[in-house]
């Protein structure tokens, strides 16, 4: 009877337990059929796969509510890491427990790894010759458009106050002027942010995130789940700790092997330590972290050359799936060139396996870990503030990427600069590169006046690059 009034109670509260007994109907193999279709669609970057994702889970299938996915949606942006793909998991998860979870998350994953690899061993095989290097030639001045269009479209949102608006200044001049590391400032964003929130400040309120598709909207109790918990959500601790250790040793294991067994100066052990480090700190998406990744694989590692990492984000930007998926082709061409004793094709082909495994496995630690309790966090200022300070400083970096690809795919030749602590990235105005600057500008009309689609853009411009080279030649 105790219980009888306590459910009464919560159900009158508005968070009624789902029980045991509760049934969504969605079977498991429906859900494989949807998440692979998922899978499939999710071009165009974050803001695009979530768009995909909100019409088939809410719209089309009514899976969960709207309340529900933008809940979910608010907490995934507060983590390391591609917030579509990890909305995925912990929609998979709640509709089928762990293994929907895992499923959801591999094959949101799955086609873009499969499509860069593939692009990838073109790459490495025939990236120099004629049609193929004219091919990564347009997609890179088309992608200069893409990322300066992210600028804009994430600092609109970001910045919507003067302290904001100072926060992405400075964080452009860290990292454009005087080289600080991105974790860095990261860091120094969240703890400022997480401090204004707590302080009730108004300048540090969230300021919204991703819009929902228009149209009626779907309440969480019409859904298939319900309005209610489901009973494998609920919070539970052991389990928790449980599924956490064995995704923990999924995937820091392989890295201390690699570390142990090959020593520091060894690519793989190399890959592993770095893009795991990256995983943790991947706050604001692909686009924040590529600028740190860009400088540490080109100046640092020497892995690439800096008009490269443009091509693999050529790469990213016209497969399915996250566009974080351009580590990938930076491990493959890290090991291509520096194989050991193996093959190059052979080392390339496992060290784009290793890097795909430590960026993406803690994605599912995150989740698996925090899912049960982050109901808790629901309404926490100071955790809104820290994500909307963060949000602010991951616009000036991104505005350093757009700059720091712009001299590498403009121009033919770039000076670096020092002055004490201060280092310049200088063009040198004769090697400007015409055609490329011709490219850009095409596809910035093409994004900015007529709307057209980031797929359409590049494939044009690839197209057009193409063109060139034969012409050329």
């Amino acid at each position: 009877m105790v219980d009888m009034t306590e459910n009464a109670r919560a159900g009158q509260a508005g968070n009624k337990d789902a029980g045991e007994g509760h049934h969504h109907g969605v079977s498991f193999g429906e859900a494989f059929r949807v998440w692979l279709r998922v899978a499939a669609l999710s071009f165009g970057g974050p803001a695009g796969q979530i768009a995909v994702m909100h019409r088939i889970i809410v719209d089309e299938k009514r899976w969960i509510g709207e309340h529900r996915f933008l809940h979910a949606l608010n907490y995934c942006m507060l983590l390391p890491g591609p917030e579509a793909q990890q909305l995925a998991v912990y929609i998979g998860w709640l509709m089928h427990r762990t293994f929907g979870g895992l499923v959801a998350g591999v094959l949101f994953v799955l086609p873009g790894f499969l499509s860069i690899l593939g692009l990838s061993y073109i790459y490495a095989a025939y990236g120099s010759i004629g049609i193929v290097a004219g091919l990564f030639f347009g997609l890179k001045a088309a992608v200069l458009a893409v990322v300066v269009q992210a600028v804009i479209r994430i600092g609109s949102r970001a910045l919507r106050n003067r302290v904001m608006l100072a926060v992405a200044a400075a964080a452009f001049v860290a990292i454009f002027f005087f080289h600080v590391p991105f974790p860095l400032i990261v860091l120094v964003a969240g703890i400022i942010g997480f401090f204004g929130g707590r302080l009730g400040l108004d300048a540090f309120k969230a300021g919204g995130g991703h819009k929902a598709a228009s149209g009626a909207v779907l309440s969480d109790a019409e859904s298939a789940l319900g309005e209610g918990i489901p009973a494998h959500a609920r919070a539970n601790l052991a389990w928790s700790l449980r599924i956490s250790a064995i995704l923990l040793a999924l995937w820091l294991v392989p890295v201390a092997v690699l570390y142990t067994f090959f020593g520091p100066g060894d690519v793989f052990s190399q890959i592993g330590l770095f893009f795991s480090k990256m995983a943790v700190v991947t706050f604001g998406g692909a686009y924040a972290a590529l600028a740190y990744v860009a400088q540490q694989a080109v100046q640092h590692f020497g892995w690439l050359k800096p008009g490269e990492m443009l091509d693999g984000l050529g790469m990213a930007e016209t497969t399915p799936g996250p566009l974080i998926m351009v580590l990938q082709f930076v491990g493959f061409m890290a090991a291509f060139r520096n194989p050991g004793s193996l093959d190059p094709m052979l080392a390339a082909t496992l060290a784009a396996i290793l890097t795909t495994w430590v960026t993406f496995v803690p994605c599912f630690l995150w989740i698996f870990l925090g899912a049960p309790f982050i109901e808790k966090l629901r309404g926490n200022v100071a955790l809104a503030g820290a994500m909307s300070v963060i949000t602010a400083a991951v616009v000036g970096v991104i505005l350093n990427l757009a700059i720091w690809f712009g001299l590498h795919t403009l121009f033919a030749e770039v000076a670096q600069v020092s002055f004490g602590n201060l280092r310049l990235d200088i063009p040198e105005l004769r090697s400007a590169v015409p055609a490329a600057i011709v490219l850009s500008a095409a596809a910035a009309i093409a994004l900015f006046r007529f709307k057209t689609s980031v797929i359409a853009t590049l494939f044009g411009c690839a197209i057009a690059g193409m063109l060139w080279t034969l012409a050329m030649n």
